[in-house]
């Protein structure tokens, strides 16, 4: 006898992270900018405070979800006007006074989503961002 087998993953954890050598307060400060969050949402973004809409000119869209200074922000992705939500969590981690371990987790990403594409946005970001605490 032969039974239909669904497929149980219906999403996808992309997580990238870097250790950069900068103070945590340089690093949240730069995710604070339009450089940083352009880095993270897409060019003309920005995340504004909890519940606003952001979007980028790429049609990227989201919700700011939360601020954690020197610690975390979390928003809500879209990667078009028809997506349904993803969640992209920042983390920031002092390893030392000199040294911070930034963390970028996206989660509840479809099956859809070209993983590979999304793996190379996230390091590019944390690339960015790391060169303009510089």
């Amino acid at each position: 006898m032969t039974e239909p087998v669904a497929d149980e993953q219906t999403s996808v954890t992309t997580v990238v992270s870097r250790v950069v050598d900068h103070p945590v307060k340089k690093v949240w400060g730069v995710l604070l900018t339009p450089e940083g969050q352009s880095a993270l949402l897409g060019e003309g973004a920005l995340l504004g405070d909890k519940g606003d809409t952001w979007k980028s000119v790429d049609g990227t869209w989201g919700v700011t979800r939360s601020y954690h200074p020197c610690e975390e922000i979390r928003f809500s992705w879209h990667k078009d006007d028809d997506s349904p939500k993803t969640w992209v969590d920042v983390t920031l981690t002092e390893l030392s006074p000199t040294q911070t371990k930034i963390t970028i987790s996206h989660d509840h990403a479809g099956v859809d989503f070209d993983v590979v594409k999304l793996t190379a946005h996230w390091k590019a970001a944390l690339s960015r961002i790391d060169h303009n605490a510089l």
